[in-house]
């Protein structure tokens, strides 16, 4: 059964909110006791900040056939994502249009210091099970572009993350506290890592990944806290790095702490054009204040 955006009032012009009518049809969909489908049909759509939740009755496909745009970051900057998932078992994401967080005036902002608020993450699945993302495409994200936390069972692919090379803290992925992630033959560019992996992540899977510009893919950082979740069994390979400052990166903070990364691979990674191909960094330390003797 489809549940058309469109029916619950949405507009194809890109300047009526139609965020409304998105929960509404969610809201149907999740409820309905068949496998339902949510329609984002052909056009352009403006929408707000949204949290479509679960658990729903049976398994969920949203499909994007249109383009969703982000309204002005004075408007998003109660929330920390733009578009996100919590708490969904069974759920199938089609892309095939767009969705355009129009960052380039909260990246002014930062850039200018003017006490901007926290950017929005674009795309964000929590406490999600049993997830396929295909086809996404994904353009100027404030922040993060997607985030994953707290998922078990994901497996994203054919992914388009794009941001420019100057872009603050734009990373193309971010994965914390979370089991069976796999990313595959997707392009990501942004202004931060392509991929980071945070505390709690194991099991992840690599494959076939264009990145570049931007950081590269980082394991960590851990130590940052004296007791958190480690990181393992992390796999890199058949990748290419393009145009970043770092390929493959494990970054650890100089303090005592439990968390430990172990069982990670690196195979047939092609470097162009990178400084660090591959660095383990024990030092991290991105602030100004750091412990004697620990760069920056």
């Amino acid at each position: 059964m489809s549940f058309n955006v469109v029916d619950f009032g949405a507009r194809a012009d890109g300047k009526t909110d139609s965020s409304s009518a998105l929960l509404k049809a969610w809201v149907a969909a999740c409820s309905s006791g068949s496998e339902s489908t949510v329609l984002i049909p052909q056009g352009t759509f403006l929408v707000n900040s949204v949290s479509l939740y679960g658990a729903c009755k049976k398994k969920m496909q949203f499909q994007l056939l249109g383009n969703i745009v982000a309204p002005s970051y004075e408007s998003l900057s109660n929330h920390q994502s733009w578009i996100s998932f919590k708490n969904v078992d069974g759920l199938s994401f089609i892309g095939g249009g767009t969705i355009d967080a129009k960052g380039s005036s909260y990246w002014s902002c930062k850039k200018q210091q003017r006490g901007c608020p926290y950017g929005a993450r674009s795309f964000s699945l929590q406490g999600c099970n049993n997830v396929l993302v295909n086809g996404l495409k994904s353009f100027d994200s404030e922040g993060v572009h997607i985030s994953i936390n707290g998922c078990n069972n994901i497996t994203m692919q054919n992914l388009i993350l794009i941001a420019p090379d100057d872009s603050p803290n734009t990373d193309g992925i971010h994965i914390g506290n979370s089991n069976f992630v796999s990313v595959l033959h997707s392009k990501i560019g942004t202004g931060d890592d392509c991929i980071s992996i945070g505390p709690g992540t194991r099991n992840m899977w690599m494959d076939h990944i264009v990145c570049g510009p931007g950081h590269g893919i980082s394991i960590g950082s851990i130590g940052g806290e004296p007791r958190e979740e480690g990181i393992e069994n992390i796999e890199v390979q058949n990748s290419v790095f393009r145009n970043t400052d770092n390929g493959v990166r494990i970054k650890t903070w100089a303090r005592p702490s439990n968390a430990t990364i172990t069982n990670v691979k690196f195979t047939n990674l092609v470097m162009n054009n990178v400084t660090n191909p591959i660095i383990i960094d024990q030092q991290y330390c991105p602030q100004r204040n750091c412990p004697k003797g620990i760069r920056t």
